[in-house]
C-alpha cells in the first residue's frame, strides 16, 4: 500500500491518500479540495475515512460523494477490496475519535488521538481525560512495530511513543 501525506489547511492537518491497485481511501480530507483532487487524479476512491470531528479534518468533505464516507462507524474489522482495516476506537481528544489499524501493513491512523510524543488536547468539546488514558491503555496493547501516522506532525512507531511519550508510560 502507497501512503501519501498531504498537509492541508492553516493548521496543517494531514490528510492521507491510501493506494492500492489504482484505488485509494481517503483520510481526513480536512481543507484545500483542489490539492487534494490533484493526488487523487483519474484513481477510484473505494471510501473515505474521519477520525473525528473538528473542522481542520473534515471541512473538505462538502466536495465528494456523501456515499464514500464511512458513517455509523462500528469498533470492528472492514473490507472494502482491497483495503482491509479495524476500526478502534479511541475517545479522549474528542467522543468520536476513531484510529485505522491496517494490519497487513502495520500502519495505524490515528487523528489527533496520538502525536509523536505527545498526545491531543482534552480539554475542547467533548475531550475527556478519562477516556483518553482508556485509549492509550488500548492502543499500548498493539504490535510496537506499527508506524503511526497522526493527524498532524511527522509519523512515528509504536514502540518509538511507548520509550518516548509520556502519556503512554
Amino acid at each position: 500500500m502507497n501512503i501519501t501525506q498531504i498537509k492541508v489547511g492553516y493548521l496543517q492537518a494531514n490528510c492521507y491518500i491510501l493506494e492500492k491497485e489504482n484505488n485509494i481511501i481517503i483520510i481526513d480530507p480536512g481543507d484545500e479540495y483542489e490539492k487534494i483532487k490533484s493526488y487523487i487524479k483519474d484513481k477510484n476512491i473505494v471510501k473515505i475515512l474521519i477520525t473525528h470531528s473538528h473542522p481542520d479534518h473534515i471541512s473538505a468533505l462538502k466536495y465528494f460523494d456523501k456515499n464514500l464516507i464511512l458513517k455509523d462507524i462500528e469498533e470492528k474489522e472492514y473490507n472494502f477490496n482491497p483495503f482491509k482495516f479495524e476500526a478502534i476506537f479511541t475517545k479522549g481528544h474528542t467522543s468520536d475519535s476513531v484510529t485505522y489499524y491496517f494490519k497487513e501493513e502495520k500502519v495505524m491512523f490515528t487523528g489527533d488521538f496520538l502525536f509523536k510524543e505527545s498526545i491531543g488536547r482534552t480539554d475542547l468539546p467533548t475531550g475527556d481525560n478519562k477516556q483518553m488514558k482508556e485509549s492509550l491503555e488500548k492502543i499500548k496493547k498493539y504490535d510496537e512495530n506499527i508506524k503511526i501516522y497522526p493527524g498532524h506532525g511527522e509519523m512515528t512507531t509504536l514502540k518509538h511513543e511507548k520509550e518516548n511519550n509520556i502519556f503512554l508510560k
